[in-house]
Order: C-alpha cells, then sequence, then structure tokens
C-alpha cells in the first residue's frame, strides 16, 4: 500500500504566482469582449441623437418631444436595473447578459419603424427595459473578477467605449443618415444596421463569458486559487466592516449618496451625448462633417479615461477623483456656452467630455469597496438606476431650456451647474467618509 503524501493547500502560496501577470491575463481575455460589448450598447443608446438630424421633421418631433422621447429610455432601465442585476446573480453573466444584448439590439432595430412621438417613446422605453442590467451587471461582473488594486483600471478600460462609441460610431452614424434605399430613409438605415451587432455579440456571449474564476478553464489552477483566494480575502475584509443585507444596502446612505452623484454626472453625460450633433450642427457646420467634429471631444475623452483611472489605483483616496473630474467638466460646460468662436466652443466641449467621462473612470471603484455579494448586486443597481434618471433630465432639460431660450447657451450652462452640484456632493461624501473609516484607499 502506498503512504499518501501531504495534504496539498487549498490555495497557492504567496509569491507563487505573478499578480500582475495574471491580471494582465484576465484583462486581455475579459476586457476585449465587453468593451466592444459596450461600444454597441453605447453607440445603440445614443445614435438617435444623429438620426434626429432627419427623423425629428419626418416624424414630427419638437425639441422637447425629443428630449422627452429619448430621456424615457431611462425610465425603463430605472424599473428593470434592481431585479436584472439580482437574476444575474442566480443564472450567472455569460446567459444573463446574452439575453440583455440580444433584446436591445431587436427593439433598437425596430425603433426604426416609428411615425410619431408617442411610438418613439414607447421604443425608448422599451429599449430601456430591454438594455436594463447590462452596465451594472458588468460593474458586478468585474468585481468578482479583479482585485481592488486593480478594478479602477479595468472599469476604466471597460467605459473606454462611451468616447470610442463615439469616436466611431460618429463618422458612421453621420455616413449611414445619408443612405436612402428599399423604401427606407437614412435614419432608419442608421437604427437597424447598428442594432445588428449587438445580436451578433449577445450570441457570442454565451461562447466567450466564464461566470467566475473558480470556472475558468483559461486560467491555470495556480493562477485560479490565487485569485479565488485575493477576491474572498478582499471580501471578508469589506464584510468584516460594512455587512449588509439587500435591504440594508437599498437604504444605506452611501448608497443613496452615490446615486445623487451619479444622477448629476449623467445629466451632464447623456444630455451632451444625445445633444452634442445638434450643438456642433448649429455651429455652421455641414451634416457630413458633423459626424466627424462630434467624435474630436470623445478621442479627447478617451485619453482622460485611462490616464485618470490609473492615478485613482495609485492614489490613497478614491473619492476625490471622481470630485476633480465633475468640477472640470462643470467649468468647461459653462465656458463653452459662453465663448466667442466655434474653435473656442469645440474646445470647451473637449475639456467637458475629458472630465465627464474621467468621472466615469474612477467613480465604480468607490461602492465596491464597501458592497459585497447581493448586497453589491442590488446596491450597484440601485446607484445606477436612480443615476440614469439622470438620462431622463437631462435631455428633457436641454430640449425644454432650448425652446424656451432659441439656443444652447443657457441649456448648457444649466447641465454645467448640475455636474457642479455632483462635485459638491462627492466632496462632502469622501469627508463623511473619511470620518467614519479613513481613506477610500486601494487595497494592498
Amino acid at each position: 500500500m502506498t503512504r499518501a503524501g501531504p495534504a496539498q493547500p487549498a490555495f497557492s502560496p504567496p509569491g507563487a504566482v505573478d499578480e500582475a501577470a495574471l491580471h494582465r491575463k484576465m484583462m486581455w481575455r475579459i476586457l476585449p469582449f465587453l468593451f466592444v460589448c459596450y461600444v454597441i450598447s453605447y453607440l445603440d443608446r445614443v445614435n438617435v441623437g444623429f438620426a434626429a438630424l432627419t427623423m425629428n421633421k419626418d416624424i414630427g418631433l419638437t425639441a422637447t418631444a425629443f428630449g422627452v422621447g429619448a430621456g424615457l429610455f431611462f425610465f425603463g432601465y430605472f424599473i428593470a436595473e434592481i431585479p436584472s442585476n439580482l437574476i444575474m446573480m442566480r443564472v450567472g453573466a455569460r446567459i444573463w447578459i446574452a439575453r440583455i444584448m440580444i433584446t436591445w439590439g431587436l427593439v433598437s432595430a425596430a425603433t426604426a419603424f416609428v411615425t410619431g412621438p408617442v411610438q418613439f417613446g414607447i421604443a425608448r422605453f422599451l429599449l430601456g427595459l430591454g438594455e436594463a442590467g447590462f452596465v451594472p451587471g458588468v460593474f458586478l461582473y468585474l468585481s468578482l473578477w479583479f482585485p481592488s488594486a486593480v478594478r479602477a483600471r479595468a472599469t476604466a478600460l471597460f467605459l473606454l467605449g462611451i468616447p470610442v462609441a463615439n469616436i466611431v460610431g460618429s463618422p458612421i452614424s453621420g455616413a449611414l443618415i445619408q443612405l436612402e434605399g428599399f423604401g427606407l430613409k437614412g435614419w432608419q438605415w442608421l437604427l437597424i444596421l447598428e442594432a445588428v451587432p449587438a445580436v451578433a455579440l449577445g450570441i457570442a456571449c454565451l461562447f466567450v463569458l466564464t461566470d467566475r474564476p473558480e470556472k475558468a478553464a483559461w486560467l491555470s489552477p495556480a493562477e485560479r486559487n490565487a485569485l479565488v483566494a485575493k477576491l474572498a480575502a478582499e471580501k471578508a475584509a469589506i464584510e468584516q466592516k460594512h455587512k449588509m443585507t439587500l435591504a440594508q444596502a437599498l437604504r444605506n446612505w452611501r448608497v443613496l449618496m452615490l446615486a445623487c452623484i451619479n444622477f448629476c454626472a449623467i445629466v451632464g453625460s447623456l444630455g451632451i451625448g444625445l445633444w452634442l450633433p445638434q450643438i456642433i450642427k448649429q455651429l455652421g457646420l455641414a451634416t457630413s462633417l458633423v459626424g466627424v467634429v462630434t467624435a474630436i471631444p470623445y478621442v479627447c475623452g478617451a485619453v482622460a479615461m485611462v490616464v485618470w483611472g490609473r492615478m485613482s489605483d495609485r492614489g490613497s483616496d478614491r473619492t476625490i477623483y471622481p470630485a476633480i473630474s465633475l468640477f472640470v467638466g462643470a467649468a468647461a460646460l459653462v465656458a463653452s456656452a459662453v465663448t466667442p468662436t466655434p474653435v473656442l466652443t469645440i474646445a470647451a466641449l473637449c475639456v467637458a467630455v475629458m472630465g465627464i467621462n474621467s468621472f466615469v473612470a474612477t467613480f465604480w471603484a468607490v461602492p465596491s469597496s464597501f458592497l459585497t455579494g447581493r448586497a453589491a448586486a442590488g446596491g450597484i443597481a440601485m446607484i445606477v438606476s436612480i443615476g440614469n434618471l439622470g438620462g431622463f433630465a437631462g435631455p428633457y432639460m436641454i430640449g425644454l431650456v432650448r425652446d424656451l431660450s432659441g439656443g444652447f447657451t443657457a441649456p448648457l450652462v444649466a447641465v454645467g451647474a448640475c455636474l457642479l452640484v455632483g462635485a459638491v456632493l462627492m466632496l462632502a461624501f469622501g469627508r463623511k467618509v473619511r470620518q467614519a473609516d479613513g481613506p477610500v484607499a486601494v487595497a494592498a
């Protein structure tokens, strides 16, 4: 009879795995696919901004009606966000994100056939229902994979989909809207053709995504064990300090305050995102050039996201970075409203988008510093869902103020004021957290 050897350790001992190499491997395996999915998600969300260049006249939308209809997307999003994230925790990201993408692709394509303000509003509401859960689901998914020391960087790389969707999508949308044929107008072709990739990527989710590190066949046993151990240790440390049930998370002051801050930021992000083509068009550019020029602020925003995300991972306090970002965005939007020349206006809009995108890149590392498990699923969804009501408020406010004032000066100042409120709230949040817990820092 052979003698049994010594028992093997459950996890790899410290130093057995090169953590930096493991993090790079995970980023290359997970983030490119999710990044492409987000590019398509954001493109399908905001391409009505380009469609509006001709659609509004064709189906009888005033500026206010467009703002209301475009913003109804976020009421659908609000209703379904928390249930969606809780379902994903039960069935896994692979199946649930696939369902989300296929649903929103089909609804986005169907929007091409609306014939008036009511149908447009219904289509946008249904698109919100269909897409609800994608962004908070990915945030939750990243928290299940990436240790806190690299989570802001991973989140920033995922959220690069926002500027890239505009960098790539703006010229494409500007070209597609000029198509005509088979009884369809350019804005209809735009909505249909840009919806097809969502369905294809939804099917691909079933084969590409892995629900949790424990199931990752593409990691070696040593890598898998080291990662699981690291994440478990971080989860235990958070729960020791901030143990919360789902119900407690949904009424926790930190969650509610972050939701309000996110609301202010999304007023700026989606308000500008949906109206930027029309803002630039008003500067006197030809329709064929609007797409190219619209991409410029998002090139700047993409660079800012990566740089600011890395700085946040190296900093001693998570909360100061999103606060600074919103201050910059607010000041730049106000400047864009009062600049005397189109070149200076575009330059100011570039800085505004840099500020807004840098906020997004650093903000989402904060909730995962005190939420885990079902509390994280519900809390993150709450922050996203309440915040996304700003996606209704922003476009609606810009449309209403523009109808009343006759231009974009007053709307841009109003959006800048919302970003300023968010910045002040973020500073107050950070101060209160530091008093209670010390800095919201990167885990060792």
